[in-house]
């Protein structure tokens, strides 16, 4: 495998480019698979116009991202120059920040390896285990995301969701390294820019804790009754690594507010940020077809339950976090991906470049997850709703021969899709556990 990684890598890279400088028709930009009102670059362009006319980029209703992206993609997008230029200039950004988080998924592959393969030599499983399955989990991460179809419209179509998803990926990437400058660098962008990867402190403090993913402790706990070998297998939490990592947390959200009070200092505030980035992600104040539910569901419910139905499905990501990092405290880069899953799914704002994330970092666990069920119905299910997506925002759109309804049957069938992966690949993680403590009792 890792002989054919670079030439296929390189492939992955070379088409983005050529899709970039002469597939300029396609666009993707305009595609509610694609872009959102957070991640939109023709959102951005409009708040770095305003910014420039000394006007705050949060009045109206068009930019609600972050003011670090204006002052970094900002001049790239301004209006005298040629349209068509700025879509280039800013998509070849885009390609390389898709390069560098496969790389970094790929790294993060390879440290997972490292650790799986020390407990397996642990518990005299090697040989029982690689019989069945064992190749390069980097390698095929990273391949998985620079192929996926998804990452690669994301990529094209200019917005700013790579930029999200490199944040994640050096956020796992710097706690399964045990860099905690790093982690909490990734931490903060990514929860500055997106606000739901703070549910990610969680498994980040489980990795720089505990480390990488390991079997359950009452696997090596079978395997040794000497209490020497015990302390001597079974990792102890350490708690040096995460207070360094709540440090260097506070240390770069003073740089991460300091830097957003500079760029809006005469356009507007903080308070005014937050109200326009956080708050219109958390009150769903955009109903625009997305690939999500929240959409439709907002649209239809009455006025008088909208606040309700707001606490719940937000309060519902956070009621998910606990019991998951109870069940899976072992896996903490697993409870990563469970958790990027959930985000996916629940978000008020989806769109194709989470599902892209996630599906990168399900890859992480080839080895462990060779087993799950269902993935034929899921590829296939996948492509269904990638296909059926378009087409039914074409009909409702543009030809008036469909209705809402259409758009939103494929955004349900694309929800069913993203709970039964989920549901499996945590199941099958759950008997792969098992199935060690079973090699190891024989």
């Amino acid at each position: 495998m890792a002989i054919r990684y670079w030439p296929m890598a390189a492939a992955a890279v070379g088409f983005r480019l050529v899709l970039v400088l002469f597939g300029g028709d396609l666009h993707l930009a305009s595609r509610p698979e694609v872009s959102t009102p957070l991640t939109s670059l023709r959102r951005l362009a409009e708040g770095y116009w305003l910014k420039q006319a000394s006007v705050s980029p949060y009045s109206g209703s068009m930019y609600h991202g972050s003011p670090l992206l204006l002052s970094v993609l900002g001049p790239l997008t301004n209006s005298r120059a040629d349209g068509h230029h700025a879509h280039i200039y800013c998509s070849l950004i885009f390609v390389a920040v898709d390069f560098l988080a496969a790389m970094l998924i790929r790294a993060t592959g390879h440290k997972l390896q490292m650790a799986r393969s020390r407990s397996l030599k642990l518990l005299d499983l090697t040989k029982a285990v690689n019989d069945t399955v064992n190749v390069s989990a980097g390698d095929v991460a990273s391949l998985i995301y620079l192929w996926n179809p998804w990452a690669i419209v994301t990529c094209v179509g200019s917005c700013t969701s790579p930029i999200e998803n490199l944040m994640v990926v050096i956020m796992i990437y710097g706690a399964c390294s045990r860099l905690a400058p790093l982690a909490a660098f990734g931490y903060v962008m990514a929860t500055h820019l997106s606000l739901y990867p703070a549910i990610l402190v969680v498994p980040v403090i489980l990795l720089l804790g505990y480390g990488p993913d390991a079997p359950p402790p009452k696997v090596f706990l079978i395997k040794d009754n000497d209490k020497t070998t015990r302390q001597r297998v079974v990792q102890q939490f350490s708690w040096k690594p995460v207070l360094h990592f709540i440090f260097w947390l506070f240390i770069w959200s003073c740089h991460v507010l300091l830097l957003s009070s500079v760029i809006l200092k005469k356009v507007g505030g903080l308070h005014e940020m937050f109200e326009k980035t956080y708050g219109f992600i958390l009150t769903v104040k955009d109903l625009s077809p997305n690939i999500g539910v929240l959409w439709y569901f907002f649209a239809e419910v009455f006025d008088f339950f909208r606040n309700f139905f707001l606490i719940v499905f937000n309060m519902n990501i956070i009621f998910m976090v606990l019991p998951l990092a109870v069940r899976l405290k072992h896996r903490p880069c697993f409870l990563a991906f469970v958790y990027t899953a959930i985000v996916a799914i629940l978000k008020s704002y989806p769109s194709a470049g989470d599902s892209a994330l996630y599906l990168g970092l399900l890859g992480l666990f080839v080895n462990e997850l060779a087993e799950m069920q269902f993935t034929f119905f899921l590829f296939f299910g996948y492509i269904g709703v990638s296909l059926l997506s378009p087409v039914m925002h074409n009909l409702w759109i543009w030809r008036g021969t469909g209705n809402a309804n259409f758009y939103f049957a494929t955004g349900l069938a694309y929800t069913c899709l993203q709970t039964v992966l989920l549901v499996e690949s945590v199941s099958s993680m759950i008997k792969h556990d098992r199935k060690l403590r079973l090699l190891v009792t024989s």
